[in-house]
């Protein structure tokens, strides 16, 4: 067998450094820990239902975002596993300077594990 050790230590070491899964962000969550959590969704999907405590930073606010942090983590997470919003809003950010860290399986992962779901009321019309 010829298996590259060093490699899989390295591929293993990133992975845990930038991502993290629904059951690890409910425990985050629950232990009030200091991270902004980020939905890059569209804000019709974010009002019908988000992560607890979730903003809302759609494509097109990435440039110039508001209620993210660079003094703690932004976990980010989009739709689902096949999703690559999250990942396009990081390298954004991540050469902003913010740092992050992506949820893997995103929203529909977040919500198969059963996990709690928060609501927005729909914004009110322009007069």
């Amino acid at each position: 067998m010829n298996y590259d050790f060093d490699a899989a230590a390295r591929h293993f070491a990133a992975r845990n450094a930038f991502t993290t899964g629904p059951h690890e962000l409910a425990g985050m969550i629950d232990a009030k820990a200091d991270i902004t959590i980020v939905d890059v969704r569209y804000p019709a999907d974010f009002r019908a239902a988000h992560v607890p405590g979730a903003v809302s930073l759609p494509k097109g606010k990435w440039e110039k975002p508001a209620g993210l942090s660079k003094d703690r983590p932004n976990v980010l997470y989009c739709y689902n596993a096949q999703c690559h919003l999250a990942s396009e809003a990081a390298a954004i950010l991540v050469a902003q300077g913010y740092p992050v860290v992506e949820m893997e399986g995103g929203f529909a992962a977040w919500e198969s594990f059963g996990n709690a779901l928060e609501t927005s009321a729909p914004a009110a019309a322009a007069a």
